[in-house]
């Protein structure tokens, strides 16, 4: 039992989430992405529900994928020989998947039983109900509060970046996985939960109690900033995040700016299709990325010519909360010498899943390709690496950010 628990802390990678403690809403989020699936003239778009059809199962050496006579066995010798109540069917079904998928050392390929499935369905709508956070599972197994959502609930509670969750309503969520520790922070809207919370620094924990709310996360956010600096930050690839960051710049361009900086920090990713659009709005015609799956077998997305950002001066920030769709956009506009990143090494989410949604409400999420940047960077477990190195202390007042200033910087100086 202990090496399994291990196994499922450590096993995990990086997720990123963006919760209203919602969890990440999109994939990626979960899975650092909602990010892929059917492929449609050339465009990959999620499925996040329909008719997915089971694909032909192949065989094993022995011509068979899983020996279920011993699994029969095992069962057999359960329901006569254990001592005390077994769990139903379907919870020992469930328990044989999880244990199942630890044997693929690829914690993207999942099983997300119906009740998380369900809230991965409503984040879809961008509105949820939680108490507005930016939170990433750390691979020690601690729930890590990356970014207080402003003016929502974690930020009037007191919560900070770096502050771990430990426990929620009494019950430890350490060394749980990503959406089982969702499953319990997340509720209806003027219900209330107790967290328990370790903060660096600090040797004892402590308790806050937070009124979840209803909370439309902003896609994009934008502003002028001193030095006439452009400023947009996108916070999700939603399937409105192109015509949201298209509008924002034209509205920007107006004003004729110096420069733009487009933040893509913390941004846990979503569907493919925006990733793309969004890198041709800033790039004239060129590969974008690649998908390549185990047999060398790839697909290749492109950008054209005559987008609104394709001329201005920009900068891009990213850190280790940037994942997946971020890291297509912020790789391809790197590689093709559009924009330099500024920041932090990003996440390394660059695997790609195809969603199956079961006949029970629940999703299997399965790793069928990888992502390559038009330079072949290796997204997955490697990340990208800032041109410009930028850290952001824990211990940043809240009314400053360094990173920002440091992109100011070069496009003022140029360096």
């Amino acid at each position: 039992m202990k090496t399994t628990m291990q196994k499922v802390i450590f096993g995990i990678l990086i997720l990123i989430a963006v919760l209203a403690l919602v969890g990440s809403s999109f994939a990626g989020g979960f899975f650092a992405g909602r990010l892929t699936t059917s492929h449609n003239n050339g465009i990959v778009s999620p499925i996040l529900s329909g008719e997915d059809q089971p694909a032909e199962t192949p065989a094993s050496e022995e011509g068979k994928v899983i020996d279920f006579d011993i699994i029969q066995e095992v069962l057999n010798i359960l329901v006569s020989d254990f001592y005390g109540e077994l769990p139903d069917a379907k919870t020992l079904a469930y328990g044989a998947i999880h244990g199942m998928l630890l044997t693929l050392d690829d914690p993207y390929t999942s099983f997300v039983e119906p009740d998380i499935a369900a809230i991965l369905n409503e984040d879809a709508s961008g509105e949820f109900e939680g108490i507005g956070a930016t939170v990433r599972m750390r691979e020690d197994g601690y729930l890590e509060i990356v970014r207080p959502l402003p003016d929502h609930p974690a930020e009037a509670a007191g919560l900070q970046a770096g502050d771990l969750i430990l426990s929620v309503d009494g019950e430890s969520i350490v060394g749980l996985g990503l959406y089982q520790a969702l499953g319990l922070i997340r509720g209806p809207a003027d219900s209330q939960v107790t967290l328990e919370i370790g903060r660096p620094g600090k040797q004892d924990t402590f308790t806050v109690t937070i009124t979840r709310a209803r909370i439309a996360l902003p896609i994009v956010e934008y502003e002028m900033l001193d030095d006439n600096i452009a400023y947009v930050r996108l916070t999700e690839f939603d399937n409105t995040a192109s015509d949201k960051v298209k509008s924002a710049l034209e509205e920007l361009q107006a004003q004729n700016p110096q420069g733009l900086i487009l933040d893509l920090r913390d941004n846990p990713g979503g569907y493919l299709s925006e990733a793309i659009k969004v890198s041709d709005i800033f790039l004239d015609e060129g590969l974008v990325a690649i998908e390549r799956d185990s047999e060398d077998n790839e697909q290749r997305f492109y950008s054209y010519d005559g987008d609104v950002g394709e001329d201005i001066s920009m900068v891009v920030l990213v850190n280790g909360g940037s994942a997946s769709a971020s890291e297509i956009v912020a790789g391809a506009l790197q590689d093709r010498q559009r924009a330099i990143l500024i920041g932090e090494t990003t996440v390394g989410k660059g695997s790609v899943q195809l969603p199956h949604n079961l006949s029970d409400g629940s999703q299997f999420r399965v790793t069928i390709a990888h992502w390559f940047t038009p330079e072949e960077q290796d997204i997955h477990g490697n990340g990208l690496t800032p041109d410009i190195e930028a850290p952001y202390p824990t211990d940043t007042p809240v009314d400053q950010d360094p990173q920002r200033d440091r992109a100011i910087e070069y496009l003022l100086q140029g360096q």
